[in-house]
């Protein structure tokens, strides 16, 4: 004989208080997924977002300790580590001693890596602009703003 479990009939769904497309962390990911879409589209075969960061600040700063590249580009010291040695594997950076310290690593272009960049540095800023063409640019102004104060 056979025990029929009854079916539970759904409950009608309330009103949540806590609404998953109304949140930021929710709606960022998505902005940001957004951007990697448009990224991967225009520089993905040639070099990852990450990758990207770090040439970019070599290009702003100039070579500075693994340490420091990690710092400014918002990476932990295991990401920024596997970064610097793809990137170099590819002859696009190069590490050596810090002439003051000798326990820190320095990260500096190669003539590849700069040449890279520059090649790169105006398709970023267009997958920029692209991120942000739904705005005008009085609201791309604001939205960079209230972004920078929540960094």
């Amino acid at each position: 004989m056979s025990r029929e479990i009854p079916l539970r009939r759904s409950a009608k769904p309330s009103r949540s208080l806590y609404v998953l497309d109304e949140q930021i962390g929710f709606i960022l990911r998505q902005v940001s997924q957004r951007h990697t879409v448009i990224f991967a589209r225009d520089i993905g075969a040639e070099l990852t977002p990450t990758q990207w960061a770090a040439l970019a600040k070599l290009t702003e700063t100039g070579p500075c300790s693994q340490n420091q590249l990690g710092r400014l580009t918002a990476m932990d010291a295991a990401t920024i580590k596997g970064v610097v040695d793809r990137l170099t594997a590819r002859g696009l950076t190069e590490t050596s001693a810090d002439p003051e310290d000798g326990r820190r690593l320095r990260v500096s272009l190669t003539r590849a890596g700069q040449q890279m960049a520059e090649k790169v540095a105006s398709n970023a800023l267009a997958i920029s602009r692209e991120t942000l063409a739904p705005l005008d640019s009085r609201e791309r102004e604001m939205l960079v703003a209230l972004l920078e104060k929540l960094r």
